[in-house]
C-alpha cells in the first residue's frame, strides 16, 4: 500500500503537490493526525482524493457508497464533494478509526450527508440490494481486503446505476503485482482481481497510476 503516488520519485511528487492540490484544511489535518498510526499507508494519497472528488463533480453525483472507511479521509473528500442533499453510505468494521472519522465529518459540516454501516461490508452490501438499493448509487469506492474485492466488485456493479462509477484502489499494490517472484497472497488476489476484470464486459475500464493504482470501471 502506499500514500502517495509511488511512481513518482520525491522531487516529482513534491511538484505535483505544488502545482495541483488544492486539499481543504481540515483534510489536511485529518491527514497529518492519521500519520502517526503504524497503519497510517492505507490512507488514500491526496492528490487521489483530489481526483476521486473531482470525478465525483463532473458526474454530478448525490450518492456514493464507500467499502473501507479507516479514518475517514477517503469519504470526507467526497461528501464535500457532494451537493447539500448528497448521500454517502460508508462501510466498515472499526469502530476505533471510524470514530475519527466521525469527528471528521462532524467537524466539516457533512455529518448529515454520512450514513455509517459498522457490519462487514458484504453483509452491508447485500442489505442495501434487499432494501432496493439497486442502482441508485452514481460511484462506489472499493478499498477494503483484497481477497473479497471481486464480490465487493459485483454487489457494487448491482447498486450502481448505468453510467455510474466504480473505483477500485491498490490495484498497482505498489509494483508488486508485476513481480514474478512475489506470491503473497493479498498480491494474488489483486492480480486475480485485475485479471478478471480485465475481461469484464459489462463496464468500460480504465486504471490510473495514481496513488496505489486507482482503477476506474464504468458501468454500461
Amino acid at each position: 500500500m502506499s500514500n502517495k503516488t509511488f511512481t513518482l520519485d520525491e522531487r516529482l511528487y513534491d511538484y505535483l503537490l505544488a502545482v495541483s492540490l488544492r486539499e481543504p484544511p481540515i483534510l489536511a489535518e485529518l491527514r497529518r493526525e492519521t500519520r502517526a498510526d503504524p497503519l497510517a499507508r492505507m490512507q488514500i494519497a491526496p492528490e487521489q482524493g483530489q481526483f476521486m472528488a473531482l470525478l465525483a463533480r463532473l458526474m454530478g453525483a448525490r450518492r456514493y457508497l464507500e467499502i473501507g472507511v479507516y479514518t475517514g479521509y477517503s469519504s470526507l473528500w467526497l461528501a464535500l464533494a457532494l451537493p447539500e442533499d448528497g448521500h454517502v453510505v460508508a462501510c466498515d468494521t472499526s469502530e476505533e478509526w471510524t470514530r475519527i472519522a466521525r469527528r471528521y465529518w462532524e467537524r466539516a459540516g457533512v455529518a448529515h450527508k454520512v450514513e455509517l454501516r459498522l457490519a462487514p461490508a458484504l453483509s452491508t452490501l447485500d442489505a442495501l440490494i434487499a432494501s432496493g438499493e439497486t442502482e441508485r448509487f452514481d460511484l462506489a469506492f472499493i478499498d477494503a481486503d483484497k481477497e473479497n474485492y471481486w464480490a465487493y466488485f459485483q454487489r457494487c456493479l448491482t447498486l450502481v446505476r448505468p453510467g455510474g462509477l466504480i473505483a477500485i484502489d491498490n490495484t498497482l499494490w505498489s509494483g508488486k503485482v508485476a513481480d514474478p517472484d512475489d506470491h503473497e497472497p493479498t498480491t494474488e488476489a489483486v492480480r486475480a482481481f485485475n485479471r478478471r476484470l480485465s475481461g469484464e464486459s459489462r463496464v468500460e475500464l480504465a486504471l490510473v497510476p495514481i496513488g496505489d493504482g486507482l482503477t476506474l470501471a464504468l458501468k454500461r
